[in-house]
């Protein structure tokens, strides 16, 4: 395995709070995506984790979650000291949980840069997150720039956000930096052809990183209200004010609005997994090939393009094209792929009839 040189003091944070009912009946909020074995052995916590052990100690990697995901990670997630998972008190957005880790940081390693992502995604080449997240590291070191990463998109698509990128900035090693110009969320499909078109726009996925003392100040500029709500007390003594910061996102508070972001564009194969057939595209190598997940038993007989997951009965399909059919022990889901992404219609009317054993 390569070398990869950081800072001693380099730190990563993992989001690792959400819900995940995208992928609802196998996902609910008390067991989220990132907690399930999605195409591979380990669970998407614990390849993210993976990812990130050539880069940093295990004390140099922290967990931002929530209380009822907490016993579940530190399970999963034996190789971390206790400490690096840390709990949020309530969800009040990506915003407050990443001031919450940058005052942690701040603890422990005051001058350090450090990099955000989210604990659920798909990355096809773990060697080239690495070397990018290394390029973006070190082109956020001076605190010159708040620096994201972009992926170069394959499709149009509608699910995602972009970044739009300007000028160069210069290079890191092999990898160009650009300056932001803007970012877009979830457009329709006129704009998101037109944007893939141009050449100018990269996907979003979420992976921010900042040296924290730069990030602190921003806070302080462009997020007064939760920055003052957050330092308002001892780390120690944080759950007491934390339930009162203003709930917000990173992108929206932070990153739409500073004036130095940059950006390194990067091509390590990432996917969020937000659907079903996200998650067919992924394990699919040809649009007939019928994909088995889970440990229950699969038969197709004259079917093809079917995403089938098994959570341990038999489930058969004859002569149907195009589905997702999800099997669990309290619920089945069917839908045309093409509409997987309106499981929220059922996720919402569960939440209508205050169904939570089913959320």
């Amino acid at each position: 395995m390569p070398e990869y040189r950081v800072a001693p003091d380099t730190h990563i944070a993992i989001l690792a709070g959400g819900e995940g009912t995208r992928l609802w009946p196998l996902s609910r909020s008390r067991r989220p995506k990132q907690l399930l074995q999605l195409g591979g052995e380990r669970t998407l916590i614990q390849r993210t984790v993976d990812r990130l052990r050539p880069l940093v100690p295990p004390e140099h990697i922290l967990i931002i979650t929530e209380r009822s995901h907490a016993d579940d990670l530190h399970a999963q997630l034996p190789e971390l000291p206790a400490s690096s998972i840390i709990v949020e008190p309530t969800r009040r957005g990506t915003a407050a949980a990443l001031l919450l880790a940058a005052l942690h940081v701040r603890e422990r390693a005051p001058s350090a840069t450090w990099a955000s992502l989210h604990s659920d995604a798909f990355i096809a080449d773990d060697e080239e997150f690495r070397r990018t997240l290394v390029a973006a590291l070190e082109a956020a070191r001076s605190g010159e720039y708040l620096v994201t990463t972009g992926v170069e998109p394959r499709f149009p698509s509608t699910g995602y956000g972009y970044i739009q990128r300007g000028a160069p900035l210069g290079t890191v090693g092999d990898f160009p930096v650009f300056e932001v110009v803007r970012f877009v969320e979830k457009p329709d499909l006129p704009t998101a052809e037109a944007y893939l078109a141009s050449g100018d726009y990269l996907w979003n996925p979420g992976v921010f990183v900042w040296n924290n003392a730069a990030l602190l100040a921003a806070f302080s500029k462009l997020l007064p209200d939760i920055f003052s709500v957050l330092t308002s007390a001892p780390l120690a003594e944080i759950d007491s004010v934390y339930p009162s910061a203003p709930r917000e996102t990173i992108d929206v508070g932070i990153m739409e609005r500073a004036p130095n972001v940059a950006t390194v564009p990067a091509r390590f194969g990432w996917s969020d997994i937000g659907s079903w057939a996200e998650l067919w595209e992924l394990e699919s190598s040809s649009p007939s090939e019928n994909v088995s997940l889970g440990t229950g038993r699969v038969l197709t007989a004259d079917a093809a393009g079917n995403l089938v997951y098994a959570d341990g009965r038999t489930v058969a399909l004859v002569g149907v094209e195009d589905l997702v059919v999800v099997e669990t022990a309290d619920a089945v889901f069917v839908c045309p792929r093409d509409r997987a992404q309106d499981v929220k219609l059922i996720v919402q009317q569960l939440q209508a009839e205050r169904r939570t054993e089913l959320l």
